[in-house]
């Protein structure tokens, strides 16, 4: 079962056991989103209880009836503001909506929540669902990479703030994820300038990945296209240096094999100058 699914399954079940109206029984989520889109005003009359329209909502997630589990925890935020129902009703309320794909709606009450109860029991799975809504949207390394970032800040609030919840792993894992997005996308636009032979352009998209992603999967072919920029403007020793780092952290790289090449053919060899940034930046490397 997922963290997603696991915390869910609590939150859950913490209400079952208050309401007692569900006598304790699981809940088995499904991924089924049929039910149509339905005006909430006219499936969830004033007056309706909160508890009523809270085991409501439970009982359509159990029956796969997820987009109207969502509009029965809406209603109830609606309907009972600042309570502690409504506090219950945006978890799942941020929940379903993820689950459904409608993830800015998620990321909005979710954020919403994390305004009004940044410490309480759930505030950790809620945070987590933000950073899943988001790292959801993120694209192609060829788009735009917003996304990326606001995984990023989202999971390490979770890192950060909630050190000690379940869900920490998960959260650096796609913290890992949006990091090597990001990479490739200075990858993809420094490799569009060298192809161009556009160098000064070219490095300093390579120099990005090296020094701020320097534990991502792109640093192997970034200081091998610096070795290959630098020795196309003839900055023979720059070249070598960035060899020297690939060889150093990568040995068995086909990058480092492809390097080794270009300065053989040219009667080098890869050779640290520790006076180079590439240098500096290479003590700082995962392989280091």
């Amino acid at each position: 079962m997922s963290n997603a699914y696991s915390g869910v399954t609590k939150t859950m079940m913490r209400a079952a056991m208050l309401t007692l109206a569900l006598g304790g029984a699981g809940f088995a989520l499904t991924a089924c989103q049929s039910d149509k889109d339905i005006d909430i005003t006219k499936l969830v009359p004033d007056g309706d209880p909160p508890e009523v329209l809270y085991n409501q909502g439970l009982a359509n997630l159990k029956a796969g009836k997820t987009a109207e589990a969502a509009r029965k925890f809406d209603a109830i935020e609606q309907q009972n503001p600042f309570t502690d129902w409504a506090r219950k009703a945006m978890v799942m309320s941020t929940f379903t909506k993820y689950r459904l794909g409608r993830s800015e709606e998620a990321v909005t009450t979710g954020t919403r929540y994390m305004q009004q109860y940044p410490r309480s029991e759930d505030s950790a799975y809620v945070q987590y669902l933000i950073g899943l809504a988001y790292s959801r949207q993120i694209v192609s390394v060829t788009q735009d990479q917003s996304a990326s970032l606001k995984t990023i800040d989202a999971m390490q609030k979770v890192v950060t703030n909630f050190p000690d919840s379940e869900y920490v792993d998960d959260a650096q894992a796609k913290i890992r994820f949006a990091r090597d997005q990001l990479a490739g996308k200075e990858m993809q636009i420094g490799r569009y300038y060298l192809e161009r032979k556009e160098y000064l352009a070219a490095i300093s998209r390579f120099r990005v990945v090296v020094e701020q992603y320097g534990n991502t999967n792109q640093v192997e072919e970034a200081l091998a296209r610096l070795a290959e920029s630098y020795y196309a403007m003839g900055l023979v020793d720059e070249a070598q240096t960035a060899g020297a780092v690939l060889g150093q952290n990568y040995p068995d790289s086909r990058w480092y094999a492809d390097t080794f090449k270009l300065l053989k053919s040219g009667g080098h060899e890869p050779r640290e100058n520790t006076g180079s940034w590439i240098s500096r930046a290479g003590k700082k490397l995962v392989g280091a």
